[in-house]
């Protein structure tokens, strides 16, 4: 628990977990660029046996699956902080499950990508 008395501290958690959700929207970002970079290669090269599944694809779907740990793993970080702190830290009829929501929709939405990318080829 804490004792700081102080709703400093949760703002500082819903900070920490909006970086985490700016992180994990880069990295998916990233795998999505590094996934469609192989299919731009397979059409420069001109290859007539299709876009395949080469290297950059796993990687990209790397980067895609980190991310969503990543933003995962951020939300039962925050939850464990929340559970810590009193309610005077936490202010009057403020939203607490927002950030946590957002973070949920951008991992449902990139559960959903991932869904796309193994669903076209």
């Amino acid at each position: 628990m804490s004792d700081l008395n102080d709703p400093r501290v949760f703002f500082a958690a819903e900070r920490t977990l909006m970086a985490w959700n700016r992180t994990g929207l880069t990295l998916m970002a990233f795998g999505f660029v590094l996934e469609r970079f192989g299919l731009f290669l397979h059409m420069l090269r001109q290859d007539a046996s299709g876009a395949g599944r080469d290297l950059s694809f796993w990687i990209g779907i790397a980067f895609i699956v980190l991310a969503l740990g990543v933003m995962s793993f951020s939300i039962v970080q925050f939850r464990r902080v929340l559970a810590t702190l009193k309610p005077i830290e936490i202010p009057a009829r403020y939203c607490t499950w927002a950030g946590m929501a957002m973070n949920l929709s951008v991992v449902l939405l990139g559960f959903a990508l991932l869904a796309y990318l193994f669903s076209e080829l």
